[in-house]
């Protein structure tokens, strides 16, 4: 019921919406919050795009009006009166240290995710259990976040509404993500693997499995997928017919073992 009339409001917008129309992103949005829709999901080993809630948050921006939200008596923000901050209570179970972090409405946070301030997470994402977001770091608009994953400080994983068939960036469960890295464009980093600080990964970024001696296979209009338990390293990459050049590559240079596991331990007793 719900995705059908989201999907004829995106697809008909009319000259001016209704309280019915606001009435309906309000329970969609309430949706999103709760977990109960995603706009990308794991069917059979295999991420599938749900256009019609990226159709749902898109409508969410066109209804939506500027309006002031009263953050403090000094210094308010303006956004769309559909999209405001998400609010938490205490039965969220969810810490968020004091310092400027902020999430906006129609984003899924699982109880015991832990956020380090400056932090923020964009509508449409979803960040699963016992998951850490640390300090200046930024969840993009749809992105997908497993369980057990550590987003560490300044990395940025990108957001991707536009087109609705694209896919949003997906980090699966028990990933390691260093500090200032970015992965974008509808990147998939699969179960245990490990992004080492610094490393960028975009659609068009080839990136080369030294264990393997080849170049990772990009499926045509995807992002990357990185495999399970790989360990990403910047490096380069000679230019063609460029002698003494070289661009940026990102390697993967191993596959998890006992000894990177180690060294990439989660403090539990932190969170």
């Amino acid at each position: 019921m719900m995705e059908q009339e989201i999907i004829d409001l995106y697809k008909n917008p009319p000259q001016k919406y209704t309280e019915e129309h606001k009435a309906l992103f309000m329970a969609f949005s309430d949706a999103l919050n709760r977990g109960i829709v995603r706009s990308c999901e794991k069917k059979n080993d295999t991420w599938i795009v749900n256009e019609w809630v990226k159709m749902g948050i898109l409508t969410g921006f066109r209804m939506g009006e500027l309006t002031a939200f009263p953050w403090s008596e000094k210094k308010p923000f303006f956004d769309k009166d559909t999209i405001p901050e998400k609010l938490f209570t205490l039965k969220d179970r969810i810490r968020i240290v004091p310092g400027g972090s902020s999430a906006r409405n129609g984003c899924y946070i699982a109880t015991g995710v832990a956020i380090m301030p400056p932090a923020f997470i964009n509508i449409g994402a979803y960040v699963d259990s016992g998951t850490l977001i640390d300090s200046h770091s930024l969840v993009g608009s749809c992105a997908q976040i497993g369980k057990n994953v550590h987003i560490s400080a300044a990395a940025i994983i990108g957001g991707v509404l536009e087109p609705v068939g694209a896919n949003p960036v997906i980090i699966e469960d028990n990933v390691f993500v260093g500090g200032n890295s970015g992965i974008y464009e509808g990147t998939i980093v699969k179960k245990g693997a490990i992004i080492a600080a610094g490393v960028i990964i975009t659609a068009s970024t080839p990136v080369f499995d030294l264990i393997e001696n080849a170049w990772l296979i990009k499926p045509e209009g995807k992002g990357v997928v990185i495999p399970e338990n790989a360990v990403v390293v910047a490096g380069s990459r000679p230019l063609k017919n460029n002698a003494g050049f070289h661009i940026y590559c990102p390697i993967i240079v191993k596959y998890r073992d006992d000894k990177t596991n180690t060294s990439v331990v989660l403090e539990s007793l932190l969170r």
